[in-house]
């Protein structure tokens, strides 16, 4: 049942939080672009006028939840590298399967992440907590690139960059429901880490 702000009176950080839940609610129902704020507010059990309290419009709501959403598949991706421990490889592939594991758990998160098409330049938000994930992936592929001789290296940012759009590539096609994942025979972990066992062994390692 939403919260009846009115009826309890205004508590610190309850507005903010129960907006955001509603904004989250909406994204998995109607996806990123399909809301507006007064329906945020509506489902939140609030006022239209309420939300300006925290946010300046439907944009800034939707950078905040973009923004905790890198924020929390950050921590995951760390939490999976764990520092290459006790082997990069296998650490590598541990990464791979936290990242797949975040885009199935959290759909609403993981589509404001990367659905939303905010300018860049009034929402930096995202882009920041963005760079803390994007730097789990660089420091993985840093640790796998330093196993393999110097003259024979991939530039350790092109390889983030191949790894994090084959991570992306499988989560969205198995989180969609998209038909045509029904013709593969394996499930998005198995996919993924056939992908990057292909991938190792075209830079030289097995």
């Amino acid at each position: 049942m939403p919260w009846d702000f009115h009826r309890r009176g205004y508590h610190h950080g309850n507005l903010r939080e129960a907006l955001m839940q509603a904004a989250l609610d909406l994204i998995a129902d109607k996806g990123p672009s399909g809301f507006t704020f007064a329906e945020a507010a509506r489902s939140a059990g609030v006022s239209p006028a309420a939300p300006y309290r925290h946010f300046r419009d439907r944009d800034a709501l939707l950078a905040e939840v973009a923004t905790r959403g890198f924020v929390k598949f950050a921590i995951e991706l760390e939490r999976a590298w764990a520092e290459g421990k006790p082997e990069p490889q296998a650490a590598f592939i541990r990464l791979g399967r936290a990242y797949l594991a975040f885009a199935r758990s959290e759909p609403a998160y993981y589509a404001a992440m990367f659905e939303s098409a905010l300018p860049r330049a009034s929402f930096p938000g995202p882009d920041d907590a963005r760079r803390r994930a994007f730097e789990v992936l660089r420091a993985a592929s840093e640790a796998i690139c330093a196993r393999i001789p110097t003259e024979h290296r991939p530039p350790e940012l092109m390889m983030s960059l191949h790894v994090w759009s084959m991570a992306h590539g499988v989560a969205s096609l198995f989180a969609r429901g998209d038909q045509a994942r029904h013709l593969i025979p394996m499930s998005a972990e198995d996919l993924l880490e056939a992908e990057v066992h292909l991938y190792l062994r075209g830079i030289g390692l097995t």
